[in-house]
């Protein structure tokens, strides 16, 4: 097992040579060309603040959602049909990853990853079409104007190939995050995306019907032809 140190050419280790964390690189920069290469491999990078350059990892057990078997529990569904919030895609990009970055004092918290240059890096991608967010509105005083509606969470990711590549998400008021995700899941089958690139495991997932699948497995997905 070995971390390389990248350097200012484009290019990546194999990531079965990595750490037992995913761990396989640092250095290099953010830029979108580099981004799109580390993606298109299942590699993505962890920036903590204080640290002079990006983490980059490629777990071998990669935790996905297939968007078909997105798995909506009894009282989701109720919420959806109560219509209390409003979801909508790439309406405010900026607002998502901010509040991905400071909800709770996330950006206080020793290890905090979403910072600026974080923040630069992904605005530049979403500006040049290979990054989406999901927002979730709560309507203000009876008005289903956006100008009259509250964002209360949301999520954001790397949309390349045939995935979604999720970065980070956010709630404000319960379950923003779970309707985030079934109106990403519903987009992706809709255009024929194969899965959400989780990251790591954490009981949302699982609950929304997350799994984990080999590393190979992973990249023979993300090659393939969009359905």
């Amino acid at each position: 097992m070995a971390v390389y140190q990248l350097d200012e050419e484009l290019w990546f280790p194999d990531p079965h040579e990595g750490e037992e964390d995913g761990l396989v690189a640092v250095g290099g920069d953010l830029s979108v060309n580099r981004l799109l290469l580390a993606y298109s491999y299942g590699f993505f990078p962890w920036y903590a603040f204080g640290r002079s350059e990006p983490m980059w990892y490629c777990p071998q057990e990669r935790y996905v959602i297939f968007p078909e078997e997105t798995h909506i529990s009894h009282s989701m569904h109720q919420l959806l049909r109560q219509q209390k919030y409003v979801v909508t895609m790439n309406r405010d990009f900026a607002g998502v990853i901010q509040g991905c970055s400071t909800v709770n004092g996330r950006n206080q918290e020793d290890g905090a990853w979403l910072g600026p240059d974080i923040i630069k890096a992904y605005t530049e991608l979403h500006r040049q079409g290979y990054a989406s967010s999901v927002e979730v509105w709560e309507p203000q005083e009876a008005s289903n104007t956006q100008s009259d509606m509250k964002l209360v969470g949301g999520l954001y990711g790397v949309t390349i190939l045939n995935a979604f590549f999720g970065e980070s998400m956010f709630s404000r008021v319960p379950n923003a995050s779970k309707l985030a995700l079934i109106r990403l899941a519903k987009a992706m089958t809709a255009a024929g995306w194969l899965f959400i690139d989780c990251q790591f495991h954490t009981s949302l997932f699982q609950s929304m019907g997350g799994r984990y699948i080999p590393y190979d497995d992973y990249m023979q997905i993300l090659k393939s032809q969009r359905r």
